[in-house]
């Protein structure tokens, strides 16, 4: 509903519009006579003593114009009276002349949100068709799709080749449509980023300090050793050593009496851990090997010979084979010959180099064909160096303070792939670890070859590691901290690790199931720090 001030800017404003244009069409003042001013428009007398006279046809025009704007004019202030009557105590304005103003209509909702006129009614919009290309095609596409889902007719079910069966697609690309990133997403991954570089800078300042101050081998002994919260002046009920002996069942941080537990295998204090029976077969017979002495071995020779010459002089008498011809040599060429080598010795001489040079070739040729190839010699020699692991795995842990020398990695390398030795070489700053796996006669000579041939303790600056510090260098060293058998390898290839962290040299241990050469390395590097 209007209001009292809406309703006079609004006959305000239509007053102002009128007066604007009755000045544009030259009148001079308002005539109360609608013949005079019908007069005027016409070109008559009336006109003449005022502006310059209009043509007939614009004349009609601005009459056509003036008495539609006059009607509308009527019937807005009937309605605008008609309202305002309806309420009491509101005062009538009286009409006037309004003209109809070019304005949008404002926008009224109710408190559905429905758009609704003056007097409350619903209103409908009216909606714009789409004009772009785009969506007329949009628009024809529907349309051509909804007529194709439709039934087909009465005539084309008449039909003897319409199967009812058959549905009809239409064929069309599927769209692709755009994937969004959720919003704040790289910025979540930049903090992250940002958070864990700033958490590594202040690990660094904190190592840095704790170095300084020589509370790092105390650190480190902390996070080797297990996580239990025990008071100050508290005595645990249980050491967690003696845990791993008792039954898996008892909750050691309960108050238990442990007096009357009985724990298998300890008595009076002394634990007596349970036999286990070892990984490899043992139920073979062992059997030494015999060793002959020096005077032994030729006289089984001697014997063998004797028994192969005795065959061959029987198969001769059986005439099984023809007897071998006499072996002339130079020296005892007068004694086996004879007169014949008095009567003719050139030819003598020239028929015992010919048996002579007969024998030395089938002598070649036996050793040629007893000769191995050169894959036959590279297999024996495989299999000379190869050892049966039938019996267990062999397997050896070295911890080395520095290994950034190029050569010494070479040595370490090569010689492993040589002696056919599997493991893993992590290199971690001050507990460099070697593990091998092989055999007793490959793991001897390599444990000679790290405790003894490689001088680890020699400095060049060239080759060393750059970042190391001089009392490193100096004072490098080899440590064998663990030798022992397994059932079956638990690496590949021997292969070099960077592990600049700690968790990562575990981790890497822990998917072959060798976490606790880890362990024992690094609590012995942390001992030893603190002994230095």
């Amino acid at each position: 509903m209007l209001t009292k001030m809406q309703i006079k800017q609004m006959m305000e404003a239509a007053t102002k519009q009128i007066e604007e244009r009755k000045k544009q069409l030259s009148f001079p003042a308002p005539v109360s006579s609608s013949q005079l001013d019908i007069s005027r428009l016409l070109g008559g007398p009336a006109a003449a003593g005022g502006a310059s006279s209009i043509a007939p046809s614009q004349a009609a025009s601005f009459m056509n114009d003036a008495i539609e704007k006059a009607r509308k004019a009527a019937e807005l202030q009937a309605r605008i009276q008609s309202q305002l009557s309806m309420k009491p105590g509101i005062l009538v304005v009286p009409q006037v002349e309004i003209k109809e103003v070019n304005k949008p209509t404002p926008l009224i909702l109710d408190d559905k949100g429905r758009t609704v006129d003056a007097s409350g009614k619903e209103v409908e919009l009216t909606h714009r068709m789409p004009t772009l290309k785009a969506n007329i095609r949009a628009v024809k596409r529907e349309q051509f799709r909804a007529q194709l889902e439709k039934k087909p007719g009465d005539d084309m079910e008449s039909t003897s080749y319409f199967d009812q069966r058959v549905t009809v697609n239409a064929a069309q690309r599927a769209r692709k449509g755009f994937k969004f990133h959720e919003q704040g997403r790289f910025e979540k991954i930049a903090q992250r980023i940002r958070t864990k570089a700033q958490l590594e800078r202040l690990q660094n300042e904190i190592s840095q300090a704790a170095k300084k101050t020589g509370i790092q081998a105390s650190t480190k002994l902390a996070l080797i050793a297990p996580k239990k919260e025990i008071g100050e002046g508290e005595v645990p009920s249980i050491e967690w050593w003696d845990s791993f002996i008792l039954p898996s069942y008892i909750d050691i941080t309960s108050e238990t009496d442990f007096e009357d537990l009985e724990l298998f295998g300890v008595t009076n204090l002394v634990e007596h851990p349970a036999q286990i029976s070892p990984p490899v077969d043992a139920d073979k017979p062992v059997t030494l090997g015999v060793y002959l002495t020096k005077k032994e071995q030729k006289k089984l020779r001697r014997q063998t010979r004797r028994e192969t010459q005795k065959e061959l002089q029987e198969r001769v008498r059986l005439g099984l084979m023809p007897p071998p011809e006499p072996k002339v040599r130079i020296s005892n060429l007068m004694r086996v010959l004879g007169t014949e080598a008095v009567q003719d010795p050139t030819k003598v001489e020239a028929h015992v180099r010919a048996q002579m040079a007969k024998r030395q070739k089938a002598h070649e040729e036996a050793n040629a064909a007893r000769k191995l190839t050169a894959e036959q010699r590279k297999e024996k020699k495989v299999k000379r160096l190869k050892e049966d692991l039938t019996n267990g795995v062999h397997i050896g842990v070295y911890r080395i303070r520095n290994l950034q020398n190029p050569a010494k990695k070479f040595k370490v390398e090569a010689n492993a792939n040589q002696l056919y030795l599997t493991g893993t070489v992590v290199l971690h700053r001050d507990v460099n670890l070697v593990v091998v796996e092989g055999g007793p006669k490959s793991q001897k000579k390599f444990k000679r070859l790290m405790m003894h041939r490689i001088k680890w303790e020699e400095h060049n600056s060239k080759r060393d590691d750059p970042d190391g510090d001089d009392d490193t260098k100096r004072n490098n060293k080899c440590w064998l901290i663990w030798e022992g058998t397994a059932k079956e390898r638990s690496y590949g290839e021997i292969k070099f690790k960077q592990c600049p962290t700690e968790s990562m040299a575990r981790e890497h241990f822990k998917k072959h199931g060798t976490e606790h050469y880890w362990d024992l390395a690094l609590s012995q590097s942390v001992l030893d720090g603190t002994d230095d």
